[in-house]
């Protein structure tokens, strides 16, 4: 079978260039525990609910329904897998889960080995975890198998005429739980019609999120009341835009929270930067004050700083696509990003509901800044669309929830 050729490869390939990767090393040190974690940690008796993510923006997605499970369904353990060291390492110690750990590559015998370990009595894959032999002995063992905030477009394999057996996974869940009425027809075109279009469990988490954002002193005495730009999860090509912006308007503020904040891409921002500046780490309330961009060299705030901003700007769209604009867009501002952004449903939805924008280049930066800055009217009304866009999309959780036997 080809896939599994190719599991058996990829298995292969990632062993040759561990040496090289740190990220390959953790991902075969946890493979090679897996096992022996899972026999230690498991309470005997205890049923078990199974989730996998692939890495840590699926984890949110999956967040609410598992804190949920957790609240309603107290008698039952979680299990979490992750396939990505991004994952894994960032919520290897993540509380709402009984056992954290990798999942072992979809070969057959891991995957009776790993099923015959952790017995579940029930299955959550998200999103985009397709995994056939995980899927099949699921099935095979009549397990109650699910797919959360899964989306599907035309071009995926399912869809095309070498797809088949892709298209015979699907078959083997229960129900999945689409984002949306398009992936449902695309689905029903293949015979897969055991599907319920709920959402995406994305909003819930981040609407959570904004609720218990950290107070931030340092930021708020940072802003005062100007008007403050937040770049976040930025990349050189984004901060080359709107740092030239910044550069040229005195009366305007700006937050960045660089998506790497290594010391060398640092230096490099502050090269771009022709007025007062602070580091975050290195700042005071007398330092802030006197600053005028305050640079964020650390992790874990960002979701928090968004809600000090005027208007959001989300980096990623000049690379592989932008980063999470539904953290930015729950605080009720207005969100900017670059043109990779066709595969991301919300971002499509955003700017159709007139609550975000894209911009390509430095001029088309400057027209829109000076549109939406400067007019405190329609600043407001962008900002009320991105905000009621997030509040008209929450629920998903519960409605996942209506359809599942415990």
């Amino acid at each position: 079978m080809l896939y599994n050729l190719a599991i058996w490869l990829f298995d292969i390939v990632v062993h040759i260039m561990a040496p090289f990767s740190p990220k390959l090393r953790k991902m075969i040190r946890g493979h090679w525990v897996v096992y022996d974690l899972i026999r230690q940690q498991k309470e005997k008796d205890a049923r078990y609910i199974w989730f996998h993510a692939a890495s840590l923006g699926e984890f949110e997605q999956g967040r609410p329904l598992m804190e949920k499970i957790r609240q309603q369904h107290p008698s039952y353990r979680i299990i979490l897998t992750f396939f990505s060291p991004s994952g894994y390492e960032v919520r290897k110690n993540y509380k709402g889960a009984d056992i954290v750990c990798y999942l072992p590559f979809d070969k057959p015998r891991n995957v009776y080995k790993f099923l015959d370990l952790v017995h579940p009595c029930m299955a959550f894959f998200i999103k985009y975890e397709f995994w056939q032999n995980y899927l099949n002995e699921l099935h095979r063992r009549r397990i109650p198998t699910y797919s959360v905030s899964s989306i599907f477009r035309k071009d995926q394999i399912f869809f095309k005429w070498y797809g088949a057996s892709y298209r015979k996974t699907l078959k083997n869940f229960d129900l999945l739980f689409v984002q949306n009425e398009a992936s449902k027809r695309f689905l029903a075109k293949i015979g897969v019609t055991k599907t319920v279009v709920v959402g995406d469990t994305r909003f819930d988490r981040v609407k959570e999120i904004s609720e218990v954002a950290k107070d931030l002193p340092l930021v708020e005495k940072f802003k005062g009341n100007a008007l403050t730009v937040v770049a976040g999860s930025s990349w050189q090509p984004d901060e080359d835009l709107f740092i030239d912006y910044f550069n040229t308007h005195p009366e305007l503020k700006l937050i960045i929270a660089p998506h790497k904040i290594d010391e060398l891409h640092l230096v490099e921002i502050i090269k771009k930067i022709k007025r007062p500046y602070v580091r975050y780490t290195k700042a005071t309330e007398a330092k802030v004050q006197e600053a005028d961009c305050l640079i964020v060299d650390c992790f874990r705030l960002l979701s928090s700083i968004y809600g000090y901003g005027s208007v959001a700007y989300v980096g990623g769209g000049f690379g592989t696509g932008i980063h999470n604009i539904l953290e930015a867009a729950v605080y009720g501002i207005p969100v900017v990003f670059g043109p990779k952004h066709h595969k991301f449903m919300e971002a499509k939805e955003l700017i159709e509901n007139k609550g975000a924008f894209v911009v390509n280049d430095k001029k088309e930066v400057e027209q829109l800044f000076d549109e939406l800055l400067y007019n405190p009217t329609y600043l407001s009304a962008v900002g009320y669309n991105a905000g009621a866009y997030v509040n008209n999309r929450l629920g998903a959780t519960d409605k996942v929830l209506k359809y599942i036997n415990f």
